[in-house]
């Protein structure tokens, strides 16, 4: 679904050029649930952004299904750290903001949104406004927008980053059982993180990124059966991944 070949970035700051990546290379399976760890400022924020056409690579390219990517790409969700739900919008607003940005038929996707905030333990709130809604539920109905034109493609930019470790750890939960129903039907999703137990729990395989320039230190597959639960973090699998790649991560920076 995704191919990136030895993509660089460099950008201009006031004190000089920046090379944020360089020579980033890998593939995302269609339907693969992939992580991206590294240290802060290494660039994961800036290949989401690559990918999803909203900067160009200075140097290598990106194919997304097949075709290069040379621009915005519009078969793509994205979710940030912060839920930015439009205060002044109901939740089912929100949620049904990307179609009416398309200039598609709003009626036409009100019963989708609907279903969606119903799967995200949100039917019941889609008429309240985002400040009735504690941290995580808005950042559900933040996944439920990025869901609504039924993308191929999800990018996720640390998005419950700034939520507290219990509710983190329901939205894991939460975008997992989203992401896996029906598994023939499974999203592409690359899943920026900062948090190693969060990335193992979720991903397929986990990228892990050295300090700037931001390059591909290693690729970990991460084997542990599905679906997952509570008690995978339990699992002495769990652990020994979980340590392998912060092992990784330590190497990579002290090199």
């Amino acid at each position: 679904m995704i191919v990136l070949d030895r993509v660089g970035v460099t950008y201009q700051a006031e004190s000089g050029p920046v090379e944020a990546l360089r020579d980033v290379g890998f593939g995302v399976g269609r339907g693969e649930l992939l992580a991206l760890v590294g240290p802060s400022g290494c660039g994961k924020s800036t290949l989401l952004r690559v990918v999803a056409g909203l900067r160009r690579p200075t140097h290598g390219a990106v194919e997304v299904d097949g075709r290069v990517v040379t621009g915005p790409i519009p078969a793509v969700g994205m979710v940030f750290q912060a839920p930015v739900l439009l205060r002044w919008r109901t939740v089912r607003d929100n949620v049904l903001l990307p179609a009416e940005l398309a200039g598609l038929e709003r009626r036409r996707y009100r019963e989708r949104a609907d279903y969606l905030l119903r799967l995200v333990g949100l039917g019941g709130f889609a008429d309240r406004l985002p400040r009735e809604l504690s941290g995580g539920m808005q950042q559900r109905a933040a996944i439920c927008r990025a869901l609504l034109l039924d993308p191929p493609l999800l990018l996720m930019d640390e998005p419950f980053g700034a939520l507290d470790a219990m509710t983190r750890d329901e939205m894991n939960l939460e975008l997992l059982r989203v992401w896996g129903e029906p598994a023939a039907a499974r999203k592409t999703v690359l899943f920026v993180t900062h948090s190693i137990p969060e990335a193992v729990f979720l991903a397929d395989r986990v990228v892990v990124m050295s300090p700037r320039p931001g390059r591909v230190a290693r690729v970990v597959d991460v084997p542990l059966p599905r679906p997952r639960t509570p008690a995978t973090r339990a699992a002495p699998q769990f652990g020994a991944l979980a340590l392998e790649i912060h092992e990784t991560l330590v190497s990579a920076t002290a090199g």
